[in-house]
């Protein structure tokens, strides 16, 4: 054997043990880029769903705000230390009834907002200091309150009135709020059509009041009461509210709301869209379901514009029922439409109360609406504001109605 021949298999097994390094590092390197790609794969598909997911909810959805994934209300102490996260709905277990006036902590919760119509009609110069001076800020409050807190433990039973006024000391003579450290974007005018029922509208004031203060809203409560004892007319009294507490300032949004439904949950912005806004989509009584689609009673919001464009309310509806579903009927006659916010963030709880005796006409109503628009509402209103009082709380009215001459 020659000397080539022996060397020959030395340099085979040194070629073949190259070859497998080679085809291991290849395979390998391989291994690594699947990883890699498949890994961009994932995120790529998980950004395509998640942008087409949002934009489906973009364009299926009332405008407004929107709001993704749960939060949490911590319980506060009256040292204002956060004791523990709940989602309960009374806080009949805190040392002191008041205590559960005083919550102001902050949880951050993940909020998109959608750019409101009055953005661009607020008076930066109208912003209040608590004792009526200009603002200390001249720049606008955050699109996002920072201090809210999202789900709320609801009090159905409060203390007593003078309890409540001496708790809520930020809120000024008349039933007044407004940020101090910025200029407020929305001047608002919650009206309350009412008459007797004074329990329920402490517990509504005291579960008002924190909530509003926390949304950075500049707002005023107006609580219209209906004198003697005949029958109940919601739908005026929430016009005289309205032709009211534009006399005081030029408030650019309406929040109409029954005194005896409690919001529970602060991201429920009291605020006037693009379009008109139902508020109290889920409620207790109702299992927290909407019973209808075109539902906008209990709590809504229209801006001063669009209540002026549809005539406000008719003025025909004496007693209960009707008169929420003529001004949906008025709202797309206009060319609007209801929006809503998620049903897990509208979310109200109803105080047990003797049920209005049913307007016997209201269906009959209902169906020859269209014909009155134009004239029945805030174009025929007739009333007389007996007293007027500011309170610690709220603004009072009474007033007697005038029924309107059939036209």
């Amino acid at each position: 054997m020659t000397v080539a021949a022996a060397v020959a298999p030395w340099h085979r097994a040194h070629l073949y043990k190259a070859l497998a390094c080679v085809v291991l590092a290849l395979i390998a390197l391989q291994y690594l880029l699947s990883g890699i790609l498949d890994r961009r794969s994932i995120e790529t598909i998980f950004t395509i769903n998640a942008t087409r997911y949002a934009r489906n909810s973009l364009r299926n959805r009332p405008r407004g705000l929107i709001i993704y994934g749960p939060a949490t209300s911590p319980s506060v102490l009256a040292n204002g230390s956060a004791s523990s996260y709940t989602t309960s709905s009374s806080v009949s277990g805190a040392r002191n009834p008041g205590d559960a006036l005083r919550t102001q902590a902050a949880v951050p919760t993940r909020v998109a907002v959608e750019r409101d119509a009055s953005l661009d009609t607020e008076d930066p110069s109208d912003a209040l200091h608590k004792n009526g001076t200009e603002a200390p800020s001249t720049e606008r409050c955050p699109l996002v309150p920072p201090n809210l807190v999202g789900p709320l433990a609801v009090e159905k039973s409060p203390p007593a009135m003078s309890v409540v006024e001496k708790t809520l000391t930020e809120v000024m003579p008349g039933g007044r709020g407004c940020p101090t450290g910025c200029v407020p974007r929305h001047r608002v005018a919650i009206v309350v059509p009412y008459r007797d029922r004074f329990q329920h509208l402490t517990a509504f004031l005291c579960n008002l009041h924190p909530m509003l203060l926390r949304q950075q809203v500049d707002y005023q409560i107006f609580v219209v009461e209906q004198e003697g004892m005949g029958q109940f007319n919601r739908a005026m009294l929430m016009n005289v509210g309205y032709v009211e507490a534009l006399k005081e300032r030029p408030f650019d949004c309406f929040i109409f709301h029954d005194v005896d439904l409690l919001p529970e949950d602060d991201r429920n912005l009291y605020t006037c869209p693009e379009q008109p806004r139902h508020m109290s989509v889920a409620v207790d009584k109702f299992n927290y379901r909407l019973p209808y689609a075109d539902l906008f009673g209990g709590v809504s919001a229209m801006s001063r514009e669009h209540f002026r464009l549809v005539n406000g309310f008719s003025n025909v509806f004496w007693g209960w029922g009707g008169e929420d579903d003529d001004m949906a009927n008025r709202i797309k006659a206009h060319g609007l439409h209801i929006s809503r916010y998620p049903a897990n963030v509208a979310r109200y709880k109803m105080l047990t109360h003797k049920k209005e005796k049913a307007n016997p006409k209201r269906y009959e109503f209902l169906k020859t609406g269209k014909k009155r628009f134009a004239t029945d509402g805030l174009a025929n209103l007739q009333y007389q504001v007996v007293e007027k009082q500011r309170k610690k709380l709220y603004t009072w009215l009474l007033v007697k109605l005038t029924p309107p001459q059939p036209s």
